[in-house]
């Protein structure tokens, strides 16, 4: 079984910042990518960034400049530092991995529990 714990979460106002951490622990052979993705009542989950293992990144528009995915694959864990954080950024940000079990042929989708970030004065 693998399990993803994300930590980070909190409430904070607009211009701030928080970082996000997930990590990956159990039958873990090999990670690929890696993502952030978020959700808001009655919306869709959208990506918020991802990066491969190789350490390439792809972020949503709205957040380009603002923040960074990063990964320490010793650690199994990826990050998402958020900057000048907006009112809009507010959801519950979920931790996303691709994983290849021992023994296994292909990656597999798993997901943290998420954490919440409030953006607001």
């Amino acid at each position: 079984q693998v399990q993803l714990v994300e930590s980070g979460g909190g409430l904070v106002q607009p211009g701030g910042s928080l970082r996000l951490s997930c990590a990956a622990s159990g039958s873990i052979f090999r990670i690929n990518n890696m993502g952030w993705y978020r959700q808001t009542p009655g919306k869709q989950r959208e990506l918020v960034a991802v990066i491969t293992s190789g350490g390439s990144a792809n972020q949503l528009d709205s957040v380009k400049g603002r923040f960074t995915i990063s990964r320490d694959n010793a650690e199994n864990t990826v990050y998402l530092q958020m900057n000048s954080l907006k009112p809009e950024d507010t959801a519950v940000y979920y931790c996303n991995a691709q994983i290849v079990n021992f023994g296994g042929l292909y990656g597999m989708d798993y997901w943290g529990k998420g954490t919440l970030v409030t953006v607001s004065s």
